[in-house]
């Protein structure tokens, strides 16, 4: 029997490779052409440009500064647009639409409520609109042959005071579309144990929930998000590497903190491009992801902001596998710890995982059985 040797997949195959994405902004995604669009329809005249190639450019390169607050500041334009109930549907159905083209099977995607009332909506209006679009959404992609599931996540602001009231909406929603609940935004000086009351209610309540958490701050937010606040998910938990040391000669010890999140299997919403951005990780080469997964931790790849990135599921994974030189196989590994990871009953991520993302994969792998054949037919002289 012929061995084949791993080999990378090519930018079709990691297009074409089912995906699971948990950690994806709805107002980091947007259109650049739906955002002109809505501000017109709107009378929002504060965008910096107005053509859509123009305005994606601009809120890439505002989000390359190094620094988490200054990218947290592009999402003032999106935000600004996304305050009516048609905007919203919009919105949520082409975020669906493109994640399915990008090869995304399922997707939990995260909005804060409490940031689309400036026009009147109330919080349940605005859950209502978004899911609304995410099932439009995903009609419309299984129309164009593509499959895909989306689940929301209610965010709660870590700056303001509402985080009890959006874990109850969470709560009052979890059958209609809204999978679980997250707190976002800055996290120096806002730590996860302002919320308490918030995380102890949806944990009474046997509800699921991350938590924003090492990712512009260090193991003190990733030890209250864990202990104190009861996480289900890192978002993000890049700065868990600051527990890990690697001696000179490869050998690698765990701190007590970094052993933990990996004997507990806690996934981790690892975001790389993002990283960059924000400071988290000072090159692709250097992201602890290389580490993390060499160690076996529950580490996935998601894109965060996909306007304010410039990214796709697909780029990044791209992006890995030109970096580590990871596989198909590596790629199944990453997609089965996030949909093993995923906010939606046992049985059914069992499912996803067994009779769609396996399969894809395998089908994928196997391509190179025939592509000797293909070319030997395609020299064999044909009878006149």
């Amino acid at each position: 029997m012929t061995s084949q040797t791993p080999q990378i997949p090519t930018a079709d195959q990691v297009r074409r490779a089912p995906k699971v994405l948990l950690h994806d902004h709805l107002d980091g995604g947007l259109r650049p052409g739906t955002i002109i669009d809505l501000a017109e329809a709107t009378g929002y005249t504060a965008l910096p440009e107005h053509e859509p190639d123009k305005l994606a450019l601009w809120f890439r390169e505002a989000a390359d500064s190094g620094s988490l607050e200054r990218y947290l500041e592009t999402f003032a334009h999106t935000c600004a647009v996304m305050q009516t109930r048609e905007a919203l549907v919009r919105v949520a159905a082409e975020c669906a639409e493109d994640l399915a083209e990008d090869g995304v099977l399922y997707a939990e995607v995260r909005y804060a409520p409490e940031q689309h009332l400036e026009k009147g909506l109330t919080l349940e209006e605005v859950v209502e609109a978004v899911n609304e679009g995410f099932r439009l959404g995903e009609r419309r992609a299984r129309e164009n042959g593509h499959r895909i599931r989306v689940g929301a996540l209610l965010t709660a602001m870590r700056h303001a005071a509402r985080a009890l009231e959006i874990a109850e909406l969470a709560n009052r929603y979890r059958d209609a579309g809204v999978v679980g609940f997250d707190i976002a935004g800055a996290e120096a000086g806002y730590p996860p144990t302002r919320h308490l009351d918030a995380f102890e209610y949806l944990k009474r309540e046997n509800n699921h929930f991350t938590i924003h958490a090492g990712e512009a701050f260090g193991l003190p937010s990733i030890w209250q998000a864990l202990q104190w606040c009861g996480a289900d998910r890192l978002g993000h938990g890049v700065r868990i590497i600051d527990d890990i040391r690697v001696a000179d000669d490869g050998t690698v010890a765990l701190g007590r903190l970094a052993a933990y999140v990996r004997d507990k299997r806690i996934p981790l919403e690892l975001c790389p491009t993002s990283n960059l951005q924000t400071g988290a990780a000072p090159s692709y080469a250097e992201h602890p992801i290389g580490l993390l997964r060499r160690l076996h931790f529950r580490a996935t790849v998601n894109t965060d902001n996909r306007l304010m990135s410039g990214t796709s599921m697909s780029r990044e994974f791209e992006l890995l596998t030109e970096t580590f030189g990871y596989t198909l196989d590596d790629m199944q590994w990453f997609t089965v710890n996030a949909m093993k990871s995923a906010f939606i009953p046992f049985d059914e991520r069992l499912a996803m995982i067994n009779d769609v993302i396996k399969p894809g994969y395998a089908e994928l792998k196997s391509e190179w059985l025939f592509r000797q054949t293909a070319a030997t037919s395609d020299s064999v002289p044909k009878t006149p």
